[in-house]
């Protein structure tokens, strides 16, 4: 019997319909469109306005797309992991809200959060569920609301965030295709550079802390930046070398979308042409544990069967890695 692989079969993506551009944002904060634009290649990005509607609704739109495409029976999906840093609320599981809501009524759940490292750490565990030959169908879900904890009067953080979802179903493939490798990271003495530093158990939310703005994210913007260019490149390096991988060899780099500049570095790192890096940044900002399979969803139709991605993420806490995987199917 061949060894099982984790391979990726079905892709989804949901983004909500307003579009915060760079030019609405130069009436809101002491911004414009060229500052963004050149520092961080963001022109846009979509926002879910609803109040009343959370990370769950981007997460459960995203699976019904994926699930009408690839044309299943939820009932089949036997585990639904919410990668996220935006849970709807805490305590209860925002997956298992999803699962329910989208008729994963005979799946197990639950949330991840390793920031914007939460979908690439999430293919390692949904990966390593289906090569373990207990489940078939592993449904992994990157989704966050960033806008409800964006400061819309903190130039640093408004400009870059945007909220948005993407799903992949993971099952077993005997052909050698889907997953191949990673090379995983984190070091906890980051998490002061980017955070939302109340509302969890070390902090408590009060009305002074609200007063304030600490319930907003922070980023040390050059401290974050410099930690990303290097670690995220250098993952990228790690997994080519494990892999004995060349340039030649690779079809594609599937980087976090959090800045062009970090994206280009990466893939100047192993001398990657352009046409080569998927990029979707200007047209959704970053919208962190999503990026990575809306970056699938929106190069579906150029990938084939056989081309090997290198996805890449680096996020708060720090968290950062990289990953190789074959790609199992042809659109």
């Amino acid at each position: 019997m061949s060894e099982i692989s984790a391979a990726i079969t079905a892709v989804g993506a949901y983004v909500p319909d307003y579009v915060l551009t760079n030019q609405i944002l130069e009436t809101m904060v002491d911004t414009n469109d060229e500052w963004i634009t050149t520092r961080t290649g963001i022109k846009e990005r979509r926002i879910l306005k609803d109040e009343d509607k959370g990370t769950s609704f981007l997460a459960i739109k995203a699976a019904q797309d994926l699930i009408n495409k690839k044309g299943i029976d939820p009932k089949d999906i036997e585990l639904v992991i919410v990668a996220t840093a935006t849970p709807d609320l805490k305590a209860a599981s925002t997956a298992s809200y999803t699962a329910t809501q989208i008729g994963a009524t005979n799946a197990f759940s639950f949330d991840m959060d390793a920031a914007c490292s939460s979908f690439l750490f999430g293919m390692s565990v949904a990966s390593s569920y289906i090569e373990s030959g207990r489940y078939k169908k592993v449904l992994l879900i990157g989704a966050d609301k960033m806008s409800s904890i964006i400061n819309y009067k903190d130039r640093a953080t408004c400009i870059i965030f945007g909220d948005g979802a993407g799903a992949v179903l993971f099952e077993p493939n005997e052909e050698g295709l889907g997953y191949q490798n990673e090379y995983l990271r984190s070091d906890g003495s980051g998490r002061e550079f980017l955070q939302a530093p109340v509302g969890g158990s070390l902090n408590a939310i009060t009305h002074e802390a609200i007063d304030e703005g600490k319930q907003f994210a922070y980023q040390e913007g050059r401290t974050v930046f410099k930690n990303a260019v290097f670690n995220m490149a250098d993952a990228t390096v790690k997994i080519l070398e494990r892999n004995n991988l060349t340039k030649d060899n690779v079809n594609w780099l599937a980087a976090h979308q959090a800045n062009k500049r970090i994206i280009d570095a990466t893939a100047e790192r192993i001398n990657l042409e352009p046409e080569k890096v998927m990029m979707n940044i200007h047209k959704y900002g970053n919208t962190t544990s999503a990026t990575l399979p809306l970056l699938l969803n929106d190069y579906e139709s150029q990938l084939k069967k056989g081309d090997n991605i290198i996805f890449a993420a680096f996020g708060g806490g720090f968290n950062w890695g990289s990953i190789y995987l074959k790609w199992a199917y042809n659109s």
